[in-house]
């Protein structure tokens, strides 16, 4: 007797208690591939690297990149009229990338926005090549962030000035971090984008702006903030709490916008309130980037309605690639690259590909086809299966 036909969109997927159950796919959703207007909302999105899987190298230690394929991707969130952040943490940084592999992804993003109307981007200045370790005052945090700030306006770069993993080892209080900003804010070419990221995405970064309490390192950082206001375009908060971005939001000087870092909420906060909204720097746009090009679309044509039929069903899927451990979330935002066929495999810079389980990526699958967002389903489950067999479940 031959074996049951299987159907091309259904797949067999491992369950918490260890079975293996159907899952039939659904109709993917018809986003467009290019944006369709002008959005009310600035929206950037922290893009990932692809890594070279072919490259002679210790996959641990060794940070190899295909080149053409992280550009092609950018090219993708332009055409949907999203702004890159890069070389931010969702590009590994930190994790994998260097300083140095940063500032040429840096430059050849930079170089590559020159060829589409309307592409914008900014990227991210930090500390990373001073070893925390090796930082033994605030005089060389300077320093650091001087070196990688001149670095990138010099090939004509916007900033967004990262946290520093350095900064918060040899801060001694609020005072140092007004000192270390207050230098780096003064020499700027242009108004920048600050990125207050927590520790739930990088625990070295734990009591920043002098204090573990969220809402008082708030009160130094919204200090440093306004009081160099003509510096700063924005702030990116990175707390997964909606209410401390809304209560900084509301802090905040004059044009000096807020850019929502908020994986769990991005959807209300970028509707916003009677009394104001949050703009967007988010990891999750780059996996979700067709569904959040088209609801920012009809956002700006008031329609909020649709605005939230198309995101809401996309949070599930956000909050589960950014579940604890938060700065594992890379691994879901390149396996949903692969899912749609945006890079030929599910390889990750410094072997990051191993941080999240196979049931982990399961519901992954599960949640992003429910928001519509597997565009190909029997691409998607042909490269499911696969993923599945590395696995030992056929």
């Amino acid at each position: 007797m031959n074996a049951p036909e299987r159907l091309s969109n259904t797949i067999k997927l491992p369950t918490t208690d260890g079975r293996l159950e159907d899952f039939r796919l659904s109709v993917p959703r018809d986003f467009p591939s290019r944006a369709q207007g002008v959005f009310t909302r600035i929206a950037y999105s922290a893009a990932h690297v692809v890594s070279d899987p072919l490259r002679e190298q210790d996959p641990w230690l060794d940070c190899a990149i295909d080149w053409d394929a992280t550009i092609a991707y950018r090219r993708h969130l332009w055409q949907l009229g999203m702004g890159v952040a890069e070389a931010m943490d969702t590009a590994q940084r930190g994790m994998g990338m260097d300083w140095p592999t940063s500032l040429e992804l840096i430059r050849r993003s930079i170089d590559a926005s020159k060829d589409i109307k309307g592409a914008f981007l900014a990227s991210g200045a930090g500390t990373d090549h001073l070893a925390p370790e090796n930082a033994k005052s605030i005089d060389d945090v300077i320093r650091a962030y001087e070196a990688q700030v001149g670095a990138i306006e010099k090939l004509g770069g916007r900033i967004i000035l990262m946290a520093s993993r350095a900064l918060a080892r040899v801060a001694k209080s609020p005072d140092d971090y007004h000192k270390v900003y207050d230098r780096i804010l003064s020499q700027v070419k242009e108004p920048v984008i600050i990125h207050w990221l927590g520790e739930m995405f990088d625990p070295a970064l734990a009591g920043y702006w002098g204090n573990a309490d969220h809402m008082k390192a708030m009160d130094a950082a919204v200090e440093a903030i306004n009081r160099n206001a003509a510096k700063v375009d924005g702030v990116k908060v990175s707390l997964l709490d909606k209410d401390k971005e809304i209560a900084m939001r509301r802090r905040l000087a004059k044009g000096v916008k807020m850019y929502t870092g908020d994986d769990f909420n991005y959807a209300e906060l970028i509707e916003g309130d009677s009394e104001g909204y949050s703009h967007a720097l988010l990891g999750i746009f780059d996996a979700i980037a067709p569904a959040a090009s088209a609801a920012l679309t009809a956002l700006a044509k008031n329609d909020n309605k649709t605005f939230n039929e198309i995101l809401a069903p996309t949070v599930p899927l956000s909050r589960h690639i950014f579940k604890s451990p938060t700065r594992f979330y890379k691994t879901g935002v390149v396996f949903m690259a692969y899912l749609n066929g945006q890079q030929d495999h599910f390889t990750m810079v410094g072997g990051q590909q191993s941080t999240r389980s196979i049931g982990h990526l399961a519901q992954l699958f599960r949640l992003a086809d429910q928001a519509g967002l597997l565009h190909d389903p029997d691409l998607a489950c042909s490269r499911m299966r696969a993923t599945l067999a590395v696995h030992g479940i056929v």
